[in-house]
């Protein structure tokens, strides 16, 4: 039986490349060569595409080719320089390992959508609803889940901060791994942490804090229905959770630990997972995606993120999540793939 041609795009023009090339130095070593024939292509930070060997933090600088997505379905993959001539590579299916903006928002996924290409994750509706977290929230509100109380702050707006209950949070509507998130304790630090957040996002978000346990659930298509992994649970020394910002990730956390199996109840283990499954049919997600919620000492869940190709590090929440569930990553990308393929023949 002949290899299906598996691409696996990386990089990226978002603050979160580096994340995105640790990903997919996880994915690389855990596809199963006998069944798939890897293809890598990665994305430099000012966007620039190019096949190459395989993930690693200097891919750019090994022997490169420029490539680009055709968005012609009669090619149905890449277009590759070589020798200053363009040669076609038809695709299988596409992995897209790409965190933030344009890999969770919808914009690879049009992309792929044009192409006719199969591929990985959530489709552009579900990527942009989840990206945005404004809208995440008033559709989750609507099905009935809790959320924080939040604000919206547009690139020519602003917000009184005699009207916020302190403390708040103070982040880019539309960004990811926590870069631009500030906590605002006092209403002068408003200005200045709305300033930062708009270095990534021209739509700010503003919302209250909410007391409780930061825990998170891993979900992924099953045959018949939803997986979910096994809840974890942040706990914090001080500050709050930003781990892809920290200089060594890979060894320690700097001021936070995670726990999986949750030091939770059973009861709230089992709601916590059906919350999870809720926000997920709500947004229409597709694939896979992490959600992260708080739960409250009166055990009210409420909805933190949604994050449609969550990190797949070595260190990353969603495969130890559910590593616990005994689901190793390598059976992730199998099961990923095939829905990928059986979703694209319905």
């Amino acid at each position: 039986m002949a290899k299906l041609k598996v691409a696996v795009i990386f990089g990226g023009a978002s603050e979160e490349h580096p994340v995105s090339v640790k990903s997919a130095q996880e994915v690389a070593r855990n596809l199963n060569l006998a069944k798939y024939e890897p293809v890598y292509v990665g994305i430099t930070s000012s966007g620039e595409w190019k096949l190459c060997d395989r993930p690693g933090p200097d891919w750019a600088d090994g022997d490169c080719r420029g490539a680009t997505l055709s968005p012609d379905r009669a090619v149905h993959g890449l277009l590759v320089e070589v020798d200053g001539r363009w040669k076609t590579i038809r695709l299988d299916v596409v992995v897209p390992v790409l965190h933030g903006t344009l890999g969770e928002d919808g914009a690879i996924q049009g992309l792929l959508d044009l192409s006719g290409i199969p591929y990985v994750g959530c489709d552009v509706q579900s990527s942009a609803l989840s990206m945005d977290k404004s809208l995440t929230y008033l559709v989750v509100r609507s099905a009935g889940i809790a959320t924080p109380r939040f604000w919206t702050v547009t690139a020519d707006g602003h917000v009184d901060p005699v009207r916020l209950t302190y403390p708040v949070f103070v982040k880019p509507a539309r960004s990811g791994s926590s870069f631009g998130v500030s906590r605002v304790d006092r209403r002068e630090e408003l200005p200045s942490a709305v300033q930062l957040a708009r270095q990534y996002d021209p739509k700010v978000l503003i919302e209250e804090a909410v007391a409780g346990s930061e825990v998170g659930c891993a979900v992924l298509e099953g045959d018949t229905d939803l997986i979910v992994g096994e809840v974890d649970q942040i706990r914090l020394s001080h500050g709050f959770f930003r781990i892809h910002q920290e200089d060594q990730p890979e060894v320690r956390s700097e001021n936070s630990a995670i726990l999986v199996p949750a030091e939770i109840s059973p009861e709230s283990r089992l709601r916590v997972q059906q919350t999870a499954r809720a926000i997920y049919r709500a947004l229409g997600c597709r694939g896979l995606a992490r959600v992260d919620m708080f739960l409250r000492e009166d055990g009210e869940i409420v909805l933190n993120e949604v994050n449609t190709f969550p990190g797949m590090t070595s260190y990353s929440r969603y495969p130890r999540m559910m590593a616990a569930e005994g689901i190793t990553l390598a059976e992730i990308l199998d099961r990923l793939i095939a829905f990928a393929l059986e979703g694209r023949r319905r």
